[in-house]
């Protein structure tokens, strides 16, 4: 019995073999279409990647500009329970994560091939990307699977890795990074490859710039770290700042264009979220101005055009209902100013990075004083009328800087704290639809303090936002026993490391 199993995996074999080699015989030709390893190169990845990041920051946080007063929904759909309550699943996070960790993959492997053919300048530009993602999911999620997390073979269950350790290696890695752009040696034709800086132009300034991006990450995990007990920033690493190139001037904008156009599949990815369609259809009826926000700009703000549609009404997050016109039909908010199809793609505006500079001015980080944490702080208000395409920006302006006392910088207060405070309310005000992981993470921190009525109208809402998110339901499948433990009631007691 045995022999004659042996003959007949022998003869099954003799088979696999000879069908193997007459295939690899005949297999004559190779396509030239077909994706692989060999063909699909560093530089393709990243061209796609960088556009990737763009469409998660336009369509990512919905929730969070819900949560943070920005934005709301439609007064005629159910109230989604899980978001306005705030006790949100496993499941609430799964996207988020996935797309977050698909694109860190991907950056993973741009800078491994680009090391491999010498590429520096495409190897630091994708550190520089992927650190900026890394700690945005850090200050969602907490600790999360790191030194293990993209050799799938080796370990297919990763171990997480600690917030606090994620921030000190990243800040290695954007070292690193540097070293890499400094080298300047492109090995792929990089200012094709580049749709956020270089875009077919300029090699060296595009290299300047995303050094000014590493900058402006490290200066922003600084940040985050005030209000921890005793922190202050290594000195080493501020003369780095100031020295290796700096940090973002005004009209210094990180944002991402590949050529999008008003055509299917190609408009700018907020447009084709919030906006019109190709055809002229809406995209959404379920995004709407926020009556807290709408409240807080007073009818004087003039980005209120900018961050809304005109005629603009809004709706009360958490409520169900709207305004009922003789006809029956329902108001239930104009719609989220979505700009054009072909505008590029916000990732990192330069108002968001002079603020950054205002605070750590005034904290004394940055060299100038007080009067140079005025001049930052006024210029980062006027870049984001100027960012926001409003009419006359720069008169408008320092019209609204003279006459809102939250802008007047005489009312700032003599404290860090009271100054920290009010800069951080005008960034919050700035940042309406472009970066809410931002305002809540000011949040968490201590330094925004928000008037009364941005949270939910939900009658069985929690008392407070989460500090965390809880991981997701894909984590618990398949990673359960390396996934740290979190309840729901964790959500809202566990702090991040930078909390105080």
């Amino acid at each position: 019995m045995k022999k004659i199993k042996n003959i007949k995996m022998l003869s099954l074999l003799a088979v696999v073999l000879a069908t193997s080699s007459c295939t690899s015989f005949l297999d004559v030709n190779k396509d030239p279409n077909r994706v692989t390893g060999d063909n699909v190169t560093p530089d393709v990845i990243f061209t796609q990647a960088q556009n990737a990041v763009g469409v998660r920051a336009a369509t990512r946080f919905v929730y969070l500009n819900n949560w943070m007063g920005y934005w709301s929904r439609s007064g005629t759909f159910i109230v989604e329970q899980e978001e306005t309550t705030y006790k949100v699943a496993n499941t609430f996070s799964e996207n988020n994560w996935d797309e977050t960790y698909n694109i860190l993959f991907d950056m993973y492997q741009v800078k491994n091939r680009a090391i491999a053919v010498n590429d520096s300048v495409l190897a630091g530009a994708s550190i520089v990307l992927s650190a900026k993602l890394w700690q945005e999911g850090v200050d969602q999620f907490g600790a999360m699977p790191y030194t293990q997390a993209f050799d799938y073979v080796k370990y297919p269950r990763p171990i997480y890795t600690s917030a606090t350790d994620i921030y000190a290696d990243l800040l290695v890695q954007l070292d690193q990074a540097i070293v890499y752009l400094n080298a300047k040696i492109p090995t792929s034709s990089f200012v094709n490859t580049d749709l956020i800086f270089a875009r077919g132009s300029n090699l060296k300034a595009s290299i300047v710039k995303w050094k000014k991006l590493a900058n402006t990450v490290k200066l922003r995990m600084f940040l985050r770290q005030s209000q921890m007990s005793g922190f202050t920033p290594p000195a080493a690493q501020l003369t780095k700042i100031a020295t290796d190139g700096g940090l973002f001037a005004a009209g210094e904008d990180v944002g991402v264009n590949p050529g999008y156009s008003n055509s299917v599949d190609k408009q700018n990815p907020f447009y084709a979220a919030y906006g019109l369609t190709p055809a002229a259809a809406p995209a959404t009826t379920n995004n709407k101005p926020n009556n807290y926000f709408i409240g807080i700009l007073g009818g004087t703000d003039l980005r209120v055009d900018r961050f809304y549609l005109a005629p603009i009404s809004g709706t009360d997050y958490g409520s169900l209902g709207g305004t009922k016109i003789p006809n029956g039909k329902t108001i239930v908010g104009s719609e989220i100013y979505p700009g054009t199809p072909d505008q590029d793609q916000f990732i990192l505006p330069s108002f968001e990075s002079l603020f950054f500079q205002a605070e750590a001015t005034a904290r004394g980080w940055l060299p100038g004083g007080d009067a140079a944490a005025r001049t930052l702080f006024e210029s980062a208000i006027t870049q984001s009328f100027v960012f926001l395409k409003v009419d006359s920006a720069e008169v408008n302006a320092a019209r609204y800087i003279t006459n809102e006392p939250t802008a007047q910088w005489a009312n700032s207060g003599t404290s860090v704290a009271e100054k920290v405070k009010f800069i951080a309310y005008q960034k919050y005000i700035s940042l309406c639809g472009i970066d809410p992981v931002e305002s809540w993470s000011d949040l968490r921190r201590g330094v925004l303090v928000l008037p009364v009525g941005y949270l939910s109208n939900n009658s069985n809402r929690a008392a407070s936002l989460p500090n965390v998110l809880p991981y997701p339901q894909t984590e618990l499948t398949s990673n359960s026993s390396n996934l740290p433990k979190r309840t729901m009631d964790q959500l809202f007691t566990e702090k991040l490391f930078w909390q105080p």
